[in-house]
């Protein structure tokens, strides 16, 4: 029996790795096929544009409503946060829960694997 609880006691890191965060990274490619939805109102890339919606390339890191060429509405741009990972999952689940009165005429993204992917695809677009 000791051999079974040290087993246990040596499978215990690596199922606490496979749950943590980082295994929830989210998928590049998953991500990228999920921003088809978004890419109707949204650009993203080193050309990227603003359309419907506000270019979206680099937009972890960036100040809220600040692209100069997208006309935002007044509550965006005065949210007065940077965009971090964390602010774009609440964003993405509950956009006027984040930004109350912003213009996206959005209901949310319920799933959080494919929030994860499409925050990887954004991670990693070049």
């Amino acid at each position: 029996m000791p051999l079974a609880r040290i087993s246990c006691f040596l499978a215990l890191p690596v199922l606490v790795f496979l749950s943590s965060p980082a295994s929830a990274a989210g998928d590049p490619v998953a991500g990228r096929a999920a921003f088809a939805k978004c890419a109707s109102c949204h650009q993203v890339g080193p050309s990227a544009r603003a359309g419907f919606g506000p270019q979206l390339y680099q937009v972890i890191g960036r100040k809220a409503g600040s692209t100069g060429d997208y006309k935002y509405s007044p509550a965006m741009a005065n949210a007065g946060f940077v965009w971090s990972e964390d602010k774009l999952r609440a964003f993405m689940k509950a956009p006027s829960e984040v930004v109350p009165g912003n213009r996206m005429r959005f209901w949310g993204i319920g799933s959080d694997r494919q929030i994860d992917d499409i925050l990887a695809y954004l991670r990693n677009v070049k």
